[in-house]
C-alpha cells in the first residue's frame, strides 16, 4: 500500500515540476513578445495556456486520488495539500502570461512599453521570484522559499514607481490615456505574478514544516 502511495507521490512531484517549468517558459516568452512587439508569439502563448490548464486538472486528479484512496499520514497530507494550493497559483501565473500577451496584441506596434524602465525591472524581478519559488519546491529548500517572500517587497516597490510613471504620462500627454491604461494593466499583472510566486513559496514552507520540526528534535 505504501509503495503505491510513494509511486503516486513521485508522479505528483514530476507533474508539479513539469507545470512549474511550463509557466516559467510562458512568462519568459510573454516578456520577450512584449518587448519585441511580437504579436504572433503573443498569440501562441495565449493558445498554449490550455496546456497549463490541462496539467492543473491532471495534478488535482492525482491529489484527490492520494487523499481518497491512500489516507495519507500528517507529513504526506501536508505535501498533498500544499501541492493542491500551489497548482492553483501556478495556473493563475499561466493566465497572467496569456493576459500580458493579450495586451501585447492590443497595443500592437504602437506600444510604448520600452519607455517604462520600472516595468522592465518588474519583469526581471518577477522572473527571479518565479524561478526561485519553483526551485525551492524542487530542492525542498526553505531558505530559498523565504528569500522569495522577502523579494516581493522589491516588486511591490517597483509597482508603486510604475504607477507614478503612468500618471506622469497621462498628465503630460492626455491623448495617451488608453495606452497608459494598457501599460498599467501589464504592471499589475507582473505584481500579481510576484504575489503568486510568494504564495508558492509559502506553501513550500508549509509542506516542509513538519520535517523542519522533526529535524530540530
Amino acid at each position: 500500500m505504501r509503495s503505491k502511495f510513494d509511486e503516486q507521490l513521485l508522479e505528483l512531484n514530476k507533474e508539479m515540476i513539469e507545470m512549474g517549468n511550463k509557466i516559467i517558459q510562458s512568462i519568459k516568452n510573454a516578456i520577450e513578445a512584449l518587448v519585441a512587439r511580437d504579436e504572433n508569439m503573443a498569440k501562441a502563448i495565449m493558445e498554449s495556456d490550455a496546456e497549463v490548464d490541462h496539467l492543473q486538472k491532471k495534478i488535482e486528479g492525482i491529489c484527490f486520488n492520494l487523499l481518497i484512496q491512500q489516507q495519507p499520514v500528517a507529513r504526506d497530507l501536508r505535501t498533498v495539500t500544499a501541492a493542491m494550493k500551489m497548482v492553483t497559483d501556478m495556473e493563475r501565473i499561466g493566465d497572467h502570461a496569456a493576459d500580458i500577451s493579450e495586451m501585447t496584441i492590443l497595443m500592437g506596434q504602437n506600444s510604448q512599453i520600452d519607455k517604462f524602465e520600472h516595468i522592465s525591472q518588474m519583469a526581471t524581478e518577477t522572473m527571479i521570484m518565479l524561478n526561485h519559488s519553483i526551485e525551492a519546491y524542487v530542492e525542498k529548500n526553505v531558505i530559498k522559499a523565504k528569500e522569495v517572500i522577502e523579494h516581493d517587497d522589491i516588486v511591490d516597490g517597483l509597482f508603486v514607481e510604475a504607477k507614478k510613471d503612468v500618471i506622469e504620462l497621462i498628465l503630460n500627454s492626455p491623448s495617451e490615456v488608453e495606452g497608459a491604461t494598457d501599460i498599467l494593466m501589464i504592471a499589475k499583472y507582473f505584481e500579481r505574478i510576484g504575489d503568486h510566486a510568494t504564495n508558492i513559496a509559502e506553501w513550500v514552507i508549509y509542506s516542509l514544516k513538519q520535517k523542519e520540526d522533526e529535524d530540530e528534535v
